[in-house]
């Protein structure tokens, strides 16, 4: 098929990948309501056109937490991306260091912290979960430190995961899901040579190297879900900020309040997010909630944002209501799963194209130059 947009590469991983890997990452929460709000409130924004602009020449870097990137967009962690493409992770790291952005790697990722360190040719980030055994996020932050992680993610909205009916359907969970799986896998021949034989072994390399077990990928998202800590508070994250001596960013506040309460721990910066519409479904879209944090803490806190992005005019309308960078984490794993490190180079260039358009059609030659202006009220 020929792929033109995000869209395309999302058809094309539906028919590559087995069922319950396509809609583990497709899917949201619930009755994934703030999963489309995500998209048609970002999709909604008007903005103005501008003419007989010099957009002659156009910049795309900027830089975030002093570091100089090519676009402001990183990969998003997303978990159990090596089991789209074989050694799925360090693939995309590929593609990112090519653009000169950053890979932010996932606690439950199938390749390991220095699996990925070594594919990307620029520091990739880390995200960490909030979970019970505090020992084991030291260990975590050790080992990202000494492979070059040069930001810290730290994920706050999965103290319990949401409820996630398209995983039940299916076979992610549910009833005869191992046998399920098994099923689709064979039925997805091109995966299961791929992916399924050739990209082993299929643990989530970062547990299992801390925890010195072995079991797969489904077995270990389990292990994750009994070991969200629902008690954490602000003030247990004292510790991790002093711990972790670079770069620290808040992800999945959508709130200002706790946005304020973010920047009195310290905090460089935030990722506003509602996790893609995989938590709480009904929450606001990014898009609404994006304006009020940017107004309340913008100029103290650098501020990314995920959840919706499917083009790069998206990137452009969300640099518009106050975020400095993008994450972006469904178009990517489709094109992953779709093409591998080449898809995923084809979708950032295809990203990076669309931000020139959008730029240059609302008058604006650099990334620093977009805000609430290019707006239409």
């Amino acid at each position: 098929m020929i792929i033109a947009s995000t869209n395309d590469f999302r058809e094309a991983a539906r028919r590559k990948l087995p069922k319950f890997l396509f809609d583990y990452i497709d899917g949201g929460s619930y009755d994934e309501r703030t999963l489309a709000a995500n998209v048609a409130d970002l999709s909604g924004l008007a903005l103005k056109q501008r003419v007989l602009r010099d957009v002659s020449k156009l910049d795309v870097s900027t830089t975030l937490f002093g570091e100089p990137m090519g676009m402001p967009i990183a990969l998003a962690p997303v978990g159990l991306t090596g089991m789209y493409a074989r050694r799925g992770e360090a693939q995309a790291a590929r593609a990112a260091s090519a653009f000169n952005i950053p890979t932010c790697l996932s606690t439950v990722s199938v390749c390991p912290i220095d699996e990925v360190a070594r594919a990307a040719t620029r520091p990739i980030w880390f995200q960490l979960y909030v979970l019970k055994d505090r020992g084991f996020m030291r260990d975590m932050l050790t080992w990202a430190k000494q492979e070059g992680a040069s930001v810290l993610v730290f994920t706050v909205d999965l103290v319990t995961p949401g409820a996630r009916y398209r995983d039940a359907r299916s076979g992610m969970s549910g009833p005869f899901s191992a046998q399920r799986r098994l099923w689709q896998a064979a039925t997805h021949p091109a995966w299961a040579y791929d992916v399924g034989l050739m990209g082993r072994p299929h643990t989530l390399g970062n547990v299992a190297k801390v925890l010195n077990r072995k079991a797969g990928p489904v077995g270990f998202l389990g292990w994750i879900a009994q070991n969200f800590d629902a008690s954490i508070t602000w003030k247990d994250l004292e510790w991790i900020r002093d711990f972790w001596a670079g770069p620290m960013v808040v992800k999945g506040v959508l709130d200002v309040d706790d946005a304020r309460s973010a920047q009195g721990l310290g905090v460089d910066g935030l990722v506003v997010s509602n996790h893609g519409g995989r938590q709480l479904d009904g929450a606001l879209s990014t898009a609404r909630a994006l304006p009020a944090i940017a107004d309340a803490v913008g100029d103290k806190l650098t501020l990314l944002a995920d959840s919706g992005v499917r083009t790069g005019l998206d990137v452009v309308r969300m640099l518009a209501l106050g975020a400095k960078g993008v994450l972006i984490g469904r178009p990517y794993a489709y094109a992953l799963a779709a093409e591998g490190e080449a898809g995923v180079h084809k979708l950032l260039t295809l990203l990076k194209r669309e931000m020139e358009v959008a730029m240059a059609l609302t008058g604006v030659a650099s990334i620093a130059e977009i805000d609430r202006s290019i707006l239409a009220s």
